[in-house]
């Protein structure tokens, strides 16, 4: 059985900058406070990659949402 793609990249940036800004933080504060590279939101951001689960975990923990919120699937 093959699975249907159901990320939106588009909405994933969308979530990603709404959340950074709610916060009042840069995107090199996020990457001080969690360990992510900079490289890799410069990834997200130019939609050249997705991050991979532990990333969504790691975001979702910072921001305090779901992962469903995050990549979009969700409200």
């Amino acid at each position: 059985m093959q699975m249907k793609k159901n990320v939106d990249t588009s909405k994933f940036i969308e979530r990603l900058e709404e959340l950074r800004k709610e916060k009042g933080v840069t995107y090199a504060d996020i990457s001080r406070a969690t360990n992510l590279t900079q490289t890799a939101f410069s990834k997200w951001l130019k939609g050249t990659r997705l991050p991979n689960i532990d990333s969504i975990i790691i975001l979702v923990n910072y921001f305090g949402c779901t992962a469903g919120y995050l990549i979009g699937t969700e409200n």
